[in-house]
């Protein structure tokens, strides 16, 4: 099988090179540790006022998605066979049907489909989940204009590089592969991003709250009306010219980190920033990412349980603290793949949480040490909850829940939280 799969991604590579070199198309690469898809989604959403573009709102971002990315446009449906949530083995003759329908759409496509038909731009997502991967993975598509969104001091699969370095270092291979004609767009705010700039020979524009950040976000308010959280509220400032965004259902910073190199891409193409606010006002936060929704006895959800690091997770009890709620319970999972950061990340949290949150529930044996560490901070042990799966923490999380509670819902993927959300959402 390991020979298969092989045979498989280099297969998909020869096609997807091919599809570049006929149809020649404008190619955005995103990377980071935090925020790739919501960036994508929203650089495609402010692109898409002007040109061409295919973007898809799945994370295809390794030596099999990239290329199912560049080679077309799939249905939800599809795109479950390549899923990280598709079990290995599962569903094997509906893998098989679906590969063999790739392979022959894309040599059929390749020979047959006129260029005007193709996308005038791709905007793709470049995952490193182990070293060497965003050079594979840029031998498939080099961008023109490089993003890297943020990255964070403890990133998720670190466990997979030698040290954090490595990590960085690949991560800064996409902005390396970038003519001087190219462009660089970096969050000014994250310490190791802003390190890059010197590494690549693109012109470099930066983003963020920093007043060092060109397209800099000000302003900045979790919105709340009649009691109600409602979405995010900010001003993007950019070379003398201002304009209000909001954006409703999702909440903390991350949809504006999203909008602001959303922005950037913008100005890099020529789109004023006025023309960026108008198209920001269709842009939908990707789904499981700090995502707004109405649960039972009258409650509020926030979803982030799509995925989890250290940097993203400490956004989220962030952006709770800002936000009414009678109770503001926190359900927490193992933040997967830091090695030997996981202890200290894991404790590192249990202290945020212990200043935000009434009521803590944690699944998984990693998330244990969050609650220990929440307990010595003096949270009372009776509104700590501690669970080895989701499915133990379904009935006594909907048991819990009282009319006015804020649920903040968060972990690795790994973990499988997404069965609490649908356990306790309306």
């Amino acid at each position: 099988m390991y020979w298969l799969r092989e045979q498989l991604a280099a297969t998909l590579r020869v096609l997807a090179r091919l599809t570049i070199r006929k149809f020649d198309p404008g190619i955005i690469g995103i990377t980071g540790s935090v925020g790739k898809t919501s960036a994508k989604m929203a650089i495609a959403t402010v692109l898409k006022s002007m040109r061409r573009v295919r973007v898809d709102p799945e994370s295809l971002n390794n030596e099999f998605g990239l290329p199912l990315a560049i080679l077309g446009g799939w249905s939800e449906r599809d795109i479950r066979f390549v899923s990280k949530m598709e079990q290995a083995g599962g569903r094997r003759i509906g893998k098989i049907f679906f590969w063999s329908k790739i392979l022959i759409l894309a040599v059929l496509r390749i020979i047959f489909l006129p260029r005007a038909r193709y996308p005038e731009l791709l905007v793709l997502e470049y995952g490193a989940q182990a070293p060497g991967d965003i050079k594979y993975l840029l031998s498939i598509a080099r961008p023109q204009i490089g993003v890297l969104t943020a990255i964070g001091e403890t990133p998720v699969h670190v466990e997979n590089y030698p040290n954090v370095e490595a990590l960085y270092r690949e991560k800064g291979r996409i902005l390396e592969s970038l003519q001087s004609t190219g462009v660089a767009i970096l969050n000014a705010d994250d310490e190791a991003v802003f390190a890059m700039r010197d590494r690549t020979r693109a012109h470099v524009m930066t983003f963020g709250f920093s007043s060092r950040a060109e397209m800099r976000i000000t302003n900045f308010e979790n919105k709340v009306e009649d009691k109600r959280p409602t979405g995010i509220s900010f001003k993007l400032n950019y070379g003398g010219n201002v304009v209000p965004i909001r954006i409703d259902g999702v909440f903390g910073k991350s949809a504006a980190y999203a909008a602001a190199s959303a922005a950037c891409a913008g100005i890099a193409f020529g789109i004023h920033l006025v023309r960026t606010e108008e198209a920001l006002k269709s842009y939908q936060h990707p789904d499981h990412r700090m995502r707004l929704i109405s649960g039972v006895k009258e409650t509020w959800i926030i979803d982030d349980a799509y995925n989890a690091s250290p940097l993203s997770t400490e956004a989220a009890i962030e952006a709770v603290r800002d936000i009414p709620g009678s109770r503001k319970i926190a359900v927490l999972g193992d933040m997967l793949e830091l090695g030997e950061y996981a202890i200290p990340a894991h404790e590192a949290l249990g202290k945020a949480v212990a200043k935000v949150f009434d009521v803590l529930v944690t699944v998984g044996p990693r998330a244990k040490f969050i609650a220990q560490s929440a307990r010595s901070l003096g949270m009372e042990k009776r509104n700590i909850m501690s669970f080895d799966t989701a499915d133990e923490a379904r009935l006594p999380l909907q048991d819990l829940l009282k009319k006015g509670d804020l649920v903040l819902i968060k972990a690795s993927r790994g973990i499988g939280l997404q069965v609490l959300v649908d356990e306790i959402k309306i």
